[in-house]
């Protein structure tokens, strides 16, 4: 069986399902093939999980961002945005929606992504915000969430990523979402010592209600 197959058939019955730690592009083309072969009675999914280290570029990414990626493979894909990371230590969430029947909007959906990430971190006492020209969470000026959505046959993919414990050296080779000199934190830099699945844990229902959905966690 592919990579893609086995994701599309673990805990097929979970709107949330924390899938480990998985290759970059196999997760891709799976988000890909459940998206092209959803209709409008296909349940909705929410992948939990870890990448190996990997740049990947936005549909309009500019190369400039991409400074020196030594032995980190880079890939381009489909997503808005620009240039970001993926490592392990940090929690990638990818929301497979049917935006339209939850009648979402895509700054909607980007901010129920932006609002769940700030009330975990306020439950830690760190206060965080959201920069309408610049989708993500930032504490101290220094970005600790990035966002980079698809939205295809009126379903999402792609989605959030969530610094919680990485080495944060790879992001000095680039420019963060296209951004000269942003500077990048993760959440034990700010002094919580969490693991990924703990963080996940914290964050499935704070971002459940925020999308204003219902369903047991598996």
């Amino acid at each position: 069986m592919a990579a893609a197959d086995q994701l599309l058939t673990s805990n097929a019955q979970s709107l949330i399902r924390w899938l480990g730690s998985v290759e970059y592009e196999p997760t891709w083309r799976a988000m890909q093939t459940f998206t092209n072969e959803r209709d409008a009675s296909t349940p909705d999914q929410i992948w939990f999980l870890e990448h190996p280290p990997v740049f990947t570029l936005g549909m309009n990414a500019a190369p400039e961002h991409l400074l020196a990626p030594g032995d980190i493979p880079v890939v381009q894909i489909d997503r808005g945005g620009q240039v970001t990371y993926h490592g392990p230590g940090q929690l990638v969430v990818y929301p497979l929606l049917d935006v339209r029947r939850a009648g979402l909007g895509v700054r909607q959906l980007v901010m129920a992504l932006e609002n769940a990430i700030i009330d975990l971190l306020a439950s830690w006492n760190i206060e965080a915000v959201a920069k309408r020209d610049a989708p993500g969470v930032y504490v101290n000026g220094r970005k600790v969430a990035s966002i980079g959505l698809r939205i295809r046959r009126g379903s999402s993919y792609h989605g959030l990523a969530f610094n919680v414990a990485m080495d944060l050296q790879p992001f000095q080779r680039i420019n963060p979402c296209g951004y000269r000199g942003l500077e990048v934190t993760d959440l034990r830099s700010l002094g919580v010592n969490a693991s990924v699945q703990e963080v996940a844990d914290a964050l499935a229902p704070r971002l459940l209600a925020s999308l204003r959905l219902t369903q047991d966690v598996s």
